[in-house]
């Protein structure tokens, strides 16, 4: 892997260890269990998906796994909002995090538009 790939990896690592820390750490309800399931779910997968993309055969795959760890940021920004907006979790606690999203977005966003520019099918 280059040196940004490499940051990539640890980025999407660390953002999957941090989501887990706040959900142990997190108040339980019925609510809160099924919120924090679901983001621990799609957080800890953004990081799966992006090493599945990384390790693509073709472009085509690259695209397709960078698109389904896209989908998995957004998802995870959805729970967060929702254990934020719920009370679930206190919002100054997530404000990490939903950078550490906001970023990624970004920059999946331009890393798979400029695939689809670079090598279209």
């Amino acid at each position: 892997m280059n040196e940004f790939a490499d940051g990539l990896k640890n980025r999407t690592k660390q953002l999957a260890l941090r989501i887990i820390k706040m959900s142990e750490s997190s108040k339980r309800s019925i609510a809160a269990d099924i919120l924090i399931r679901q983001v621990v779910r799609s957080g800890t997968s953004v990081g799966a998906n992006y090493r599945e993309a990384y390790r693509a055969r073709s472009d085509a795959e690259f695209i397709s796994k960078m698109g389904d760890s896209l989908r998995e940021i957004e998802e995870t920004a959805y729970w967060l909002d929702l254990l934020g907006d719920s009370g679930i979790v206190p919002k100054q606690r997530l404000t990490e995090l939903e950078t550490e999203i906001n970023e990624l977005t970004a920059i999946w966003v331009t890393i798979i538009k400029s695939k689809r520019r670079n090598h279209p099918s």
